[in-house]
């Protein structure tokens, strides 16, 4: 008995040294991100940071500040976050929802459908032809109606209510004269806290990453998302250290190097501060939303 117990402190004292490693191997990247968008461009590339920054300076902060079109991409990347965010759960929660229930007509079917879209699609061009026919191009709503369904998050959500939303909970609220919406809005949504929040988060952090739709579907650059304000200064920049010389090249060329830092910093760090709020309800949701039928 005593060498079984001694067996099993061993073994998890192995697998928390492990899981360790691996945690270590995760967050030293972003780690060392963050440092080094405090060190000298010259000191990272001369692999001198490694776990304090070296030549401590703001000075790819205050560059990248400078612009004040970072602003304008902040709240339009807010603007197509929040309200993206709420259209994505409403279609894909109440997709899921109704591809869950068994007394659907043509339920296969329609899901054979939704699962087809997921290997075959029309492609940029078509894509882009029917954005412009609805008179989407160039617009807010391009950005948050358009790709809102998600078919993943369909199939994710549609299992969890499958195998976390009891149907005696239907026959019930039939019985007291429930109907449909009814139902689905006042007994399933508090229920599925836990998948809403994943969801949620999901298409939150696809929101506010996207910049290849903005970069195909916008021509106003004061309805440009953060991230492609970013990326415009980025290669500015480094096509002036490019096309400089002498001393003014090697300055344009040390800022291009500093900010690559600070940019990642600058898009990463909102987004990240909501994961805590959701982190209770992220571990669950997963889990449950991903077991078989």
């Amino acid at each position: 008995m005593k060498n079984n117990r001694t067996s099993d402190t061993v073994m998890e004292f192995v697998m928390y040294v492990i899981a360790a490693v691996f945690l270590l191997i995760l967050i030293y990247p972003l780690f060392f991100i963050v440092i080094a968008s405090f060190s000298d461009p010259s000191a990272v590339a001369g692999g001198q940071v490694w776990l304090f920054p070296k030549g401590f300076t703001l000075d790819g902060y205050k560059e990248l500040l400078r612009h004040d079109n970072i602003w304008i991409g902040y709240r339009n990347t807010i603007l197509y976050t929040v309200v993206g965010t709420v259209i994505g759960l409403a279609v894909n929660i109440s997709a899921a929802y109704a591809l869950s229930r068994k007394d659907l007509t043509g339920r296969k079917y329609i899901s054979l459908y939704f699962i087809f879209t997921m290997f075959f699609n029309g492609g940029l061009i078509p894509t882009f032809l029917t954005i412009r026919d609805f008179h989407l191009y160039d617009t807010f709503l391009v950005m948050v109606l358009p790709f809102s369904v998600g078919v993943f998050n369909i199939i994710v959500a549609r299992t969890f209510f499958q195998t976390s939303i009891p149907g005696d909970l239907w026959e019930a609220a039939q019985i007291d004269g429930c109907g449909n919406l009814r139902y689905f809005a006042q007994v399933v949504l508090p229920l599925s806290k836990a998948i809403i929040a994943v969801l949620g988060l999901w298409i939150a952090v696809g929101s506010w990453n996207s910049y290849f739709n903005a970069l195909i579907y916008l021509k106003n650059p004061d309805m440009y998302p953060l991230q492609l304000i970013l990326r415009n200064i980025l290669i500015t920049n480094q096509m002036q250290s490019g096309m400089g010389t002498g001393e003014a090249a090697q300055i344009a060329l040390r800022l291009a190097n500093m900010m690559r830092y600070s940019v990642i910093i600058v898009a990463t760090v909102p987004i990240m501060c909501v994961y805590p709020f959701v982190q209770k309800y992220f571990n669950q949701g997963v889990m449950i939303g991903a077991v078989k039928e």
